[in-house]
């Protein structure tokens, strides 16, 4: 089982990928987690998601840890098939609980209530991409 999570290809496509899911994940998770780069922070995001989203606390805190840890695991290629499971189940639930009834398209203009889940199916993709090929390159995944 520990050799098909780590086992990956050398793939130059797939540390692409990798590491720009990773980065954005990763500012995500920070914005929710530390507060950077004009985020609420942890506390203001855990009583949103707890009190507007009807999370339950410790789920509200997989969601913003699986942002901020799994980004980070895949910007360097650890555990990245698990990380980006992670990320592709956050996004699902996003879908189900905030940006589904929205629609598809994001709202670029702010003429209408809320964000479609354009976005979402583009993270799922991506993320499927990952855990079906592994780290790529220049991963740590590589090296165990």
């Amino acid at each position: 089982m520990w050799e098909h999570l780590v086992y990956t290809n050398p793939d130059w496509i797939e540390t692409l990928i990798r590491i720009v899911l990773g980065v954005v994940f990763f500012a995500h998770g920070a914005q929710k987690f530390l507060g950077w780069f004009g985020g609420a922070g942890f506390k203001e995001t855990m009583s949103t998601m707890h009190q507007f989203l009807g999370l339950p606390i410790p789920l509200a805190f997989l969601a913003i840890a699986t942002e901020f840890f799994g980004g980070a695991g895949l910007i360097v290629g650890l555990l990245s098939r698990l990380a980006a499971l992670g990320i592709a189940v956050t996004m699902v639930v996003a879908i189900l609980m905030v940006n589904g009834r929205y629609g598809l398209f994001l709202n670029w203009f702010g003429d209408r209530k809320g964000h479609g889940f354009e976005y979402h199916l583009l993270v799922i993709a991506l993320a499927a991409v990952i855990i079906a090929r592994g780290s790529g390159a220049l991963s740590l995944d590589r090296l165990l």
